[in-house]
Parts: structure tokens; C-alpha cells; sequence
């Protein structure tokens, strides 16, 4: 049976494949039935949601794969690289409508917008952040990059979706109002796709420790291991749930190699089962005091 990682990928996955193929539909139509570049760059806007959604269930597959012996750390980083993707597809939406839009300001062409259009994007508005709500909540839970990615794109959604209400309440008096919402969509979508790639990135390239794993880190070798004098070098590796942690300590120099490798493997332990990582410990010997 999935895991609860697991089980929440899958439902924000599959609700939004779900959601916003609907909504695709109808805002494709609507933006048709009012000649709107910018209502129709929502709704593929919209569309590659559905496309990201299948990319994560997919990922949450892939990183509930066991480690194996060509990826002994297992497939954690699987979300990470989707996130990416995410982001990537995303930008690729923002160019292509943000040079739509300049056209149709180039041209002079204006939208006709149908009330019934209108209701359609409010409801989208609606829809769509609730979605981003659940998305967002759903990736704190379980600490999912490729989770809070899906949540921003579901947001920008919404957001563009708002900003198009607002364009088409006010078409009838300003004829590039259509186009200029258009560009605005646009710098959401980039903007959205700047706050989704930088962390799965950062990660990638590797990033310094977390300041409150490395507290919990030393205050733990504090009171379970007493006679270290000196911890350093922590470096830390995410693999998605899976986090490997490597550390220096130094111990007392008289220590026997067996106190001090026993000492070692009590922190590891207690590690593993407090903070729920993989240590690797490297031991150090103090200098010898100077005879006097």
C-alpha cells in the first residue's frame, strides 16, 4: 500500500489532470467565442497544468522506487528533476503568449468578450486557487518541492485568470486591453516559472546546510557524545525523504579505537532514529597535549 508521500502525490496529481482538463475546455472555448489571445493563452496556461500534473505522478512513482545498485541512495531526487521540468514547460508557455500579445497590440486587434466567458474565468479564479491552497499544503506535508512547484503554477493560474476578469469588464472601452492583460499573463507565468526553478536548482547544485539541522546535529552529539570537543565539516545530501549526513568529530587522543568507534556508531544511532537521516562519521584525534 503507498505511503503517505505517496498517497498525496497521487491525489493532488490526479485532481488536477482532472480539474484542469475541464477547465482547459471551457476556457479554450470561451477564449474562441470572444476572439481573446489573452483568455486563450490562459487556457493553454491552464492545459500545461495538466501536462505537469501527469509529469509528478509519474516523478512520485519513480521516487517510491527502493534504491537499487545503480542508485544506492534510491530515486528521491526523481520530484526534484520533475519540478524542473515544470518550470521549464512553464516559460515556454510565457514566451510563446507574451509574443502573442505584443502582436495583437502590433495589429490593433480587440476582443469581443461574452458574459458568459466572464463567469467562466471567475469560476476558474476560484477553482484554481483552492487547488493551489491543496497543492501547497500537500507539499509542506511531505516536504515536495515538485508539490509547492504545482501550487505556484495552479496560483499563477488563478491569478491570470483574475487579471483577464478584469481586462474583459473593461474591453468595451479600451480596445487593447486584451493584449496588455495578455503581456501581464505572460510576466506571471515567467515570474511563476523564476520561484519554481530556483529551488529544485539550488538543490541540485548543492546547497549548505540547513542552520536548524546543523543546531539539532550538535546539540544531539552534545548529549549523547560528551567527549567530542570539536564536530565539523557537516555537509548533507537530499535524495528526496532519503538525507545523508557526513560530520567530523574529534575525541580525546588516549581514546582506544574501539571506544571510539563505539562512541561513533551510539551518535549514528541516535541520529537515525531522531532525526531520520544517514550519518557517515569520520574520527579525528585532539592533539597531544604537550609534555611540560
Amino acid at each position: 500500500m503507498p505511503d503517505k508521500p505517496q498517497r498525496l502525490g497521487y491525489l493532488e496529481g490526479w485532481l488536477s489532470i482532472v480539474l484542469n482538463v475541464i477547465l482547459f475546455g471551457f476556457k479554450y472555448w470561451a477564449g474562441l467565442k470572444s476572439d481573446s489571445v489573452a483568455m486563450i493563452a490562459d487556457a493553454w496556461h491552464t492545459m500545461s497544468d495538466t501536462f505537469t500534473s501527469v509529469i509528478i505522478v509519474i516523478s512520485f512513482m519513480i521516487a517510491a522506487r527502493p534504491a537499487d545498485k545503480q542508485h544506492p541512495f534510491g530515486h528521491g531526487r526523481a520530484e526534484v528533476i520533475s519540478a524542473i521540468i515544470i518550470g521549464t514547460l512553464l516559460a515556454l508557455v510565457g514566451f510563446n503568449f507574451l509574443k502573442e500579445s505584443i502582436l495583437r497590440l502590433q495589429t490593433y486587434q480587440a476582443a469581443a468578450f461574452a458574459s458568459l466567458a466572464i463567469i467562466i474565468f471567475v469560476i476558474s479564479v476560484i477553482l484554481k486557487e483552492a487547488l493551489a491552497q491543496f497543492s501547497f499544503w500537500a507539499g509542506k506535508q511531505i516536504h515536495s518541492q515538485a508539490l509547492l512547484a504545482d501550487g505556484w503554477h495552479h496560483r499563477s493560474d488563478a491569478i491570470a485568470s483574475g487579471l483577464i476578469v478584469v481586462g474583459a469588464l473593461a474591453g468595451a472601452y479600451l480596445w487593447w486591453i486584451d493584449g496588455v492583460m495578455g503581456i501581464c499573463v505572460s510576466a506571471l507565468i515567467l515570474y511563476a516559472t523564476y520561484d519554481i526553478l530556483k529551488g529544485p536548482v539550488s538543490s541540485l547544485l548543492g546547497e549548505r546546510i540547513d542552520p536548524l539541522l546543523e543546531y539539532k546535529i550538535k546539540n544531539l552529539t552534545k548529549r549523547i557524545a560528551p567527549a567530542v570537543s570539536c564536530l565539523h565539516h557537516v555537509h548533507v545530501h537530499r535524495y528526496g525523504d532519503h538525507i545523508e549526513v557526513s560530520l567530523h568529530i574529534k575525541l580525546p587522543y588516549e581514546m582506544t579505537v574501539r571506544e571510539a568507534h563505539d562512541l561513533a556508531t551510539r551518535l549514528e544511532e541516535a541520529m537515525r532514529r531522531e532525526m531520520n537521516v544517514e550519518p557517515t562519521i569520520h574520527i579525528e584525534p585532539q592533539c597531544e597535549p604537550k609534555e611540560t
